[in-house]
């Protein structure tokens, strides 16, 4: 934690959590390599195994083998895991991520 000039500790957080980081990854790039998922997330290869394997298990994505790299497919269909946003699909949060970074790339 850093100290801004007026001396209280900065704490650092974010609205997305690595796992949807990784998700919006594998939706920009499907055939991302976990380095390349650890790397946009800020977390180590090893945290992105582990979250692709979570969200492989929850049946948000599915790894196919394609010669020496994997291939991800996402299901949007599937709910959000926590109770206050299960009514709501991931395909809302894939979109309004990846048509912002579409956007950008036009610009």
């Amino acid at each position: 934690m850093g100290t801004p000039a007026d001396g209280e500790p900065v704490r650092h957080w974010t609205f997305l959590t690595n796992h949807a980081r990784v998700l919006l990854e594998i939706a920009r790039n499907p055939q991302a390599r976990l380095r390349d998922m650890a790397a946009v997330a800020g977390i180590t290869e090893r945290a992105a195994q582990t979250i692709v394997t979570d969200l492989e298990a929850a049946g948000y994505l599915t790894r196919t083998r394609v010669g020496r790299r994997n291939h991800y497919t996402i299901d949007p269909s599937r709910r959000f895991r926590h109770p206050a946003e299960a009514d709501h699909r991931i395909e809302g949060l894939l979109a309004l991520f990846t048509h912002r970074e579409e956007s950008r790339d036009a610009e």
